[in-house]
């Protein structure tokens, strides 16, 4: 049993109209999806996604021709090649599903058979006007969602705190409520500084009287001593680490006390294999973490792999905000949508790996490059 071939294909969703992500000043008009295939010589397939996997070309051998269920040995690979020319962690994620092929288990099983279930929580994604994000909050209560996340980033403070006053009197404590600052981190093209502590600590004071779950990203995602103060300073949760890149920055964000929600995405930072190191660290330290997962259905499944299987987090990132954001523009690379239950729960089953069916349909008709295959033939 050995790895045969891997195979990486670019898509491109047009998006009409276009999506207006609060994190971002410039609209989205397509969604982007890196598509990871690793094969063994059996030909079972598993599937990864999340970053283009630029910097990977010239390392298949590595892979090729080894045993696919050599996952820490694979990971270790994968950091080097990450290290030294860029996240190539989708390919973690395709080799933990094909793992799941292999052994006819679901990876939460593999991972540690915890839960195959964790509570969704609401992502929204852009700025509506206080009335909007009302009628929007109601719908996703209807949905079945136990929580929301609104993010902040209009440009006027006083407007941001209408939004989120205005969805707290509209559906009470029926949501638990969470703020997304967006003080982490930047496109290029977006140059504003982030806030500083006293900054975020009067914006956490309105906060705190309408009863917020966590703040999420009130800094700039280096500044841990500035993390520490606001932490000391308020109730509030402070969430954080979406986009961290090394396993030593949770450890110190953990050691220096600096975050009481670790949000690491198993997509972009690790794989499946570091974000289980991540929970393990953030467990022994009683830290919650809850991963990031603002991205398509592959990487929604792979963090719920974890988060259900290892890691106890009281929620998990759904991101929903429709109409712009749809499941099925999300997952648009699926055979069906990721979806929650009436509950609010995402159920995972016992389909071996993340337990996914690709839609190669339409991943044909929204590819945008030629697909890269390297193999042992």
């Amino acid at each position: 049993m050995a790895i045969a071939r891997i195979e990486i294909s670019q898509h491109q969703l047009p998006l009409d109209p276009p999506f207006r992500p609060s994190w971002s000043s410039k609209p989205r008009t397509a969604f982007d999806a890196t598509i990871v295939r690793v094969y063994d010589e059996e030909g079972r397939m598993g599937v990864g996604s999340g970053d283009y996997m630029m910097g990977f070309a010239g390392h298949e051998h590595l892979f090729i021709g080894e045993d696919p269920l050599r996952l820490e040995r694979h990971s270790r690979v994968i950091d080097h090649i990450s290290f030294h020319y860029g996240r190539v962690w989708p390919l973690d994620l395709a080799l933990w599903d094909l793992a799941g092929q292999v052994l006819g288990q679901p990876c939460w099983k593999l991972l540690g058979g915890l839960s195959n279930r964790v509570a969704a929580y609401a992502s929204s994604g852009t700025l509506r006007d206080a009335g909007a994000m009302a009628a929007l909050a109601q719908r996703v209560r209807e949905r079945g969602f136990k929580a929301l996340k609104i993010r902040f980033r209009r440009g006027d403070i006083g407007a941001d705190l209408a939004a989120l006053a205005a969805v707290r009197k509209a559906v009470g404590d029926g949501l638990e409520l969470m703020v997304d600052c967006n003080q982490g981190w930047r496109f290029p093209w977006d140059t504003m500084a982030p806030w500083t502590v006293k900054d975020a600590l009067a914006v956490a004071r309105e906060l705190e009287a309408l009863g917020v779950y966590w703040m999420e990203e009130p800094l700039h995602r280096a500044d841990r001593a500035g993390m520490r103060a606001l932490r000391q300073a308020t109730r509030l949760r402070i969430a954080g680490g979406e986009l961290n890149r090394e396993m030593h920055e949770f450890r110190d964000l953990i050691a220096e006390g600096c975050l009481d929600v670790l949000q690491p995405d198993a997509a972009c930072i690790g794989g499946l294999t570091g974000l289980r190191r991540v929970a393990a660290m953030a467990g022994a330290a009683n830290v919650m973490l809850t991963p990031h997962t603002w991205g398509n259905g592959i990487g929604l499944l792979a963090n719920a792999h974890l988060a259900a299987g290892a890691a106890d987090a009281a929620f998990l990132e759904f991101p929903y905000d429709p109409p712009e954001w749809t499941v099925e523009r999300r997952d648009f690379m699926l055979q069906a949508p990721v979806e929650i239950d009436r509950d609010g729960n995402l159920v995972l089953g016992e389909a071996p790996g993340l337990g996914l069916a690709l839609d190669e349909e339409r991943l044909a008709a929204t590819r945008v490059d030629g697909t890269t295959i390297r193999s042992n033939n």
